[in-house]
């Protein structure tokens, strides 16, 4: 049997006015002491039974008890920053220059914390709920870093469910799918070296610029001719750096990027055919070349029953007509993808506004109005998941 009503009206102005203070003071990944004090501050306030610091280096972990089951299911949000430095206008942009909430990582967090506080309020579930805070999402280091650090030996859960807001879905919609959601990030850099020299004499020399410029085309191919047209993926080239001035010729050159897929094979072609280019292109300039690819994030892949779960629990949240399937995975990456290899999960969407800015933009703003949303989808997913004997009283 659930306890009294939460306040939903005091609980909303709660969660506004805890994420206008963590947007206020963004952290970037691995450096959220601040936001990671606040939060424990406040799941202790809320009563939970145990609260843990310092998992992964600055995440927290807390744990809400009730009966006697012995089924536990994770809830999960992301804490870090960005390094974008805020052109918004509103009375709590952030105080640390450079640094900005430009993902809403600052209204996930918010998200959460309400529904630890409904949860312990309320009750109203059979088991355990292990709230996960984690740090470093942004740059695919902070859910390894909790697992290396024991999580899932020293808080053990049997599943786990997060969430993100969506620019232009509209607030009091959702979306999810069954498989890949979001996709794989692998990163590259592309080294070209040769002889620099006068702007006016580039014959003296070999310089590097018309071989890399060459190398960023012939990189457009990879999707268009050496990839299935059944394959998504997306390879980028972000950065193009050169020691080279207004009248000097560079004598090295570097290119750098990523890729996105949803299948390893489909990473692995990408990588073979980037390499192949890179040194065809390099001996056509006659140019030395070295190729850096990595893999930061893997595909984040649902479980089927558990999407079919985060249905129902949205249904009663959000209401049959605003729940949709997601119509196609997001070639986005998220970490959340990493404890889905050691346990089932399920990530949502839900909506952020049509008229958000984009994410990872100087002017993104998370959207208020989303709070309550997320905050009821956590608590009724982990009420359903952990059914109390009198659920129906």
């Amino acid at each position: 049997m659930r306890m009294a009503s939460t306040d939903v009206d005091k609980l909303v102005a709660e969660m506004r006015a805890w994420r206008h203070d963590l947007h206020a003071h963004p952290e970037f990944g691995f450096e959220e002491k601040r936001t990671a004090a606040f939060v424990s501050a406040k799941l202790r306030e809320f009563g939970l039974d145990e609260v843990t610091e310092g998992i992964g280096g600055t995440g927290v972990v807390g744990t809400l008890r009730r009966g006697t089951g012995n089924h536990a299911i994770a809830l999960r949000a992301d804490m870090d920053a960005l390094r974008i430095a805020e052109q918004g206008t509103a009375s709590y942009c952030s105080t640390q220059p450079g640094t900005m909430h430009a993902c809403g990582h600052d209204g996930h967090t918010a998200m959460l914390l309400g529904a630890a506080k409904l949860l312990a309020e309320e009750g109203g579930f059979d088991g355990t709920v292990r709230f996960v805070f984690q740090p470093a999402e942004e740059w695919g280091k902070g859910a390894l870093a909790m697992l290396a650090d024991g999580l899932l030996e020293r808080f053990p859960f049997d599943e786990i469910y997060g969430l993100h807001n969506m620019p232009g879905l509209p607030v009091g919609k959702f979306e999810t799918r069954v498989g890949a959601i979001m996709s794989a990030e692998d990163n590259f850099e592309i080294t070209l070296r040769g002889v620099g020299g006068h702007a006016a004499r580039p014959h003296w020399g070999n310089e590097t610029l018309v071989a890399a410029c060459a190398t960023v085309v012939s990189l457009q191919t990879i999707v268009s001719r050496r990839l299935s047209p059944t394959d998504i993926a997306v390879v980028s080239v972000t950065e193009l750096v050169t020691d080279g001035t207004r009248n000097a010729l560079p004598g090295l050159a570097r290119i750098l990027g990523d890729a996105r897929s949803f299948r390893p094979e489909v990473s692995a072609r990408i990588e073979q055919q980037m390499r192949t280019i890179a040194k065809g292109t390099a001996d056509a300039y006659g140019c030395e070349v070295d190729v850096s690819y990595t893999r930061e994030f893997v595909p984040l892949l649902n479980d089927p029953a558990l999407v079919d779960q985060a249905f129902a629990a949205a249904g009663v949240v959000f209401g049959a007509e605003n729940v949709a399937v997601a119509a196609e995975p997001m070639t986005g990456s998220e970490d959340f993808a990493r404890f889905l290899a050691h346990v089932p999960g399920c990530f949502v969407f839900i909506g952020n506004g049509q008229g958000s800015a984009p994410l990872h933009n100087p002017h993104y703003d998370f959207n208020d109005d989303a709070l309550i949303f997320g905050a009821r989808f956590h608590a009724e997913i982990a009420r359903q998941r952990l059914a109390a004997p009198d659920a129906g009283l």
